[in-house]
């Protein structure tokens, strides 16, 4: 399924891409990227072509004609690790063929399974953490000299703040700008901050700096990304601060406010938020400008509070429907999607049955769903048996889709007779005749193509859905 799709079967967002930026000029070496998992990894390998850029290679959609090729990993889900394994193997027939091929996993596989790939598999020249990008021109000149490179070390500070990324398969319309690094809420069943490291911050001035120039280049929408974004903090100084004079804090709904102040055709979102820590200062934020959307992806994983327990979330069933209420409290017409997991270590009938009954209570506009499944050295590995059987899993998950994919299109259905104000991203891939784009919601609406161009804003009047989907016609 496709990550516009109202229910995904999918454990972390998960795609594939292969990246391009740019031409290539005559004799430069030739960069092919491609990324796996969430958006932070798609945006990780943005700041990666920057530096490469910087060093002589240029991307490529061509992995045959590739001097080096890199893959940006996600370690969420096995079959993530596994889909990348069968990439390498068909990467190495082809080194068979180009003995000066270099080839690298980044990411969070890496520091995982680095000796495996690189001396008990062998297959890759390059290991990379996601804090050591930096060091990837030296360690690729490593390999060039004949030697393994790896460089897997996590950083207390690296936010590459000042890299200006290279935007890759770009709709020239849409761009991330990453906020902050690395997560430190270790719910069990997560390998993030094994394989980012701890939670840092990036200055805010960086921040704004990067969509006022995306804006400036024509992006009309920018998505602000962090493993959490809610504990965004930033202490900065004042201008005309001395010495040991306290310091301004900016907590993330006063860099919202930032951001969204950049300019009013700026559409600003962003992922993803964490029950425990999302405040109403940041809702009263987003109710305030127009162009912060409204919408907010809102993980619960459980509707059991016991359940939530294990998983070290954090909160209870009562507290994240405190902030499902607080949001419909103060922006009514806000959709809010979520992540969930069935199956976790020990989940009873009666528990499952409460993440049903949540479901219904709050009628997700998406849903990211999966079934559990244990990742090496998380503490559900060490303290808990994975003791829901496969079947099991395998049912309760087909029941949580059914159920969100009613509440998809009921909450579609609802969108009928109504207008929204749309940015237009491009030509439907079902027919050139058409364009889409999504509104404040973050709902897809398709309408005939005319005269209207990308980047623009139209007011679309919705007449019909499916559970994925709304279409429309321009309101003139």
């Amino acid at each position: 399924m496709k990550s516009g799709s109202h229910t995904m079967l999918a454990e972390e967002r998960q795609g594939e891409a292969t990246l391009i930026a740019g031409s290539n000029p005559s004799g430069a070496r030739k960069l092919y990227l491609e990324s796996y998992g969430c958006q932070m990894n798609f945006s990780d390998s943005e700041i990666v072509a920057s530096i490469m850029q910087k060093n002589g290679f240029q991307t490529t959609r061509n992995s045959e004609e590739a001097d080096l090729i890199l893959l940006n990993t996600c370690s969420i889900r096995d079959n993530a690790e596994q889909r990348v394994r069968n990439r390498l193997m068909q990467f190495n027939h082809q080194k068979k063929k180009n003995s000066d091929l270099m080839i690298g996993v980044l990411g969070c596989m890496a520091e995982r399974l680095k000796a495996k790939l690189l001396d008990e598999e062998k297959l890759v020249d390059l290991v990379v953490g996601p804090d050591a990008y930096r060091e990837l021109p030296s360690l690729v000149e490593e390999v060039t000299d004949g030697r393994k490179a790896v460089n897997v070390l996590l950083s207390r500070e690296e936010t590459y703040a000042e890299i200006n990324p290279v935007r890759l398969d770009s709709n020239g319309v849409t761009a991330f700008i990453s906020i902050m690094r690395g997560c430190d809420n270790m719910c069990s069943f997560c390998v993030v901050p094994f394989t980012r490291g701890r939670e840092r911050s990036r200055d805010p001035e960086s921040i704004v700096h990067e969509a006022k120039y995306l804006f400036q280049e024509g992006y009309r929408e920018v998505t602000l990304l962090g493993q959490n974004v809610d504990s965004y903090r930033w202490n900065i100084s004042k201008k005309g601060d001395i010495l040991n004079e306290k310091k301004e804090t900016v907590n993330f709904a006063q860099l919202l406010e930032k951001v969204a102040l950049v300019h009013p055709d700026l559409r600003i979102r962003f992922s993803t938020s964490h029950p425990k820590d999302m405040t109403d200062e940041v809702l009263y934020t987003m109710a305030k400008y127009e162009n912060i959307c409204e919408y907010i992806h809102l993980p619960v994983q459980s509707g059991n509070t016991d359940v939530l327990k294990k998983m070290n979330r954090g909160y209870t069933r009562e507290w994240y429907l405190n902030r499902i209420q607080a949001i419909r409290r103060i922006m009514p017409n806000a959709a809010v999607s979520t992540d969930i997991i069935t199956g976790f270590c020990g989940e009873t009938d009666e528990q499952h049955d409460e993440t049903v009954s949540l479901m219904k209570e709050v009628e997700y506009e998406f849903a990211y769903m999966f079934k559990y499944s244990e990742r090496p050295k998380t503490l559900a590995e060490r303290k808990y048996e994975d003791d829901v059987p496969e079947e099991v899993k395998q049912k309760r998950l087909e029941e949580i889709i059914k159920i969100q994919t009613k509440s998809g299109l009921k909450r579609n259905k609802a969108s009928i007779g109504k207008t929204f104000k749309v940015l237009v991203e491009g030509v439907s891939k079902r027919s050139d005749q058409k364009l889409f784009g999504r509104n404040s919601q973050n709902a897809v609406v398709v309408f005939d193509r005319g005269n209207i161009q990308p980047k623009t804003y139209v007011d679309v009047k919705v007449v019909d859905c499916t559970s994925a989907t709304l279409h429309g016609e321009v309101v003139k």
